[in-house]
């Protein structure tokens, strides 16, 4: 198996190698765009701002790598700003910004009085989620100020939900190859591991 982690300029690089790495898979760290088609699966990471992302992403052709890869119905996995790209847009300090329209919805900042949401915490995962197969009762780490608070569950599409200072926002989803985590799977311990194997068994 080979797992390409998406190199835009933004993003855990290493730590997302290393994790992916704990699997067996063979991990390679590139912008190549054939090599990141090619992967059995995808890692897009993420962290800064939404617009910085956005603007490395579209540099190396990554909206339409995503797009090419979403249709042919290839495994991926988006973390943390990379999973914030994947909805319609961004807002931030009053920019808005265009995202990769893979699924609807704004990211906008999380309405609590500490921020960032920073640590640990709890999610609300569906029934029958794959993503969260034996971690659903467990901890994930969260490194966040936006997030993206209305999204429907579809027929192929399960959501899953996490809490910050009484506001509600999306924390998961799992839509067919797609799987995506506002939290950092790759810093999350043990329950982290098993997320990302729970992903490698798609392939």
């Amino acid at each position: 198996m080979r797992i390409v982690v998406f190199d835009y300029g933004s993003g855990n690089l290493r730590s997302a190698e290393r994790a992916m790495a704990r699997t067996g898979a063979e991990v390679v760290v590139t912008a190549d765009r054939e090599k990141a088609l090619a992967a059995d699966g995808l890692v897009v990471p993420g962290v800064g701002a939404y617009a910085a992302c956005m603007a490395g992403l579209t540099g190396v052709g990554g909206r339409e790598v995503i797009a090419e890869r979403i249709a042919a119905g290839r495994p991926l996995l988006a973390i943390c700003v990379g999973h914030q790209v994947l909805f319609d847009a961004g807002i931030e300090h009053g920019e808005r910004t265009s995202g990769c329209c893979v699924w609807p919805g704004v990211v906008e900042q999380v309405q609590a009085e500490r921020l960032p949401h920073m640590g640990w915490n709890t999610v609300s995962a569906p029934a029958g989620t794959r993503l969260f197969d034996g971690v659903a009762d467990q901890r994930f780490y969260f490194v966040h100020s936006y997030a993206v608070r209305e999204l429907a569950d579809t027929d192929t599409r399960r959501v899953t939900w996490a809490e910050h200072g009484g506001d509600r926002f999306v924390a998961a989803v799992e839509d067919g190859p797609v799987w995506s985590t506002q939290f950092h799977p790759e810093k999350s311990g043990d329950a982290g591991a098993r997320l990302i194997a729970n992903w490698v068994a798609t392939f």
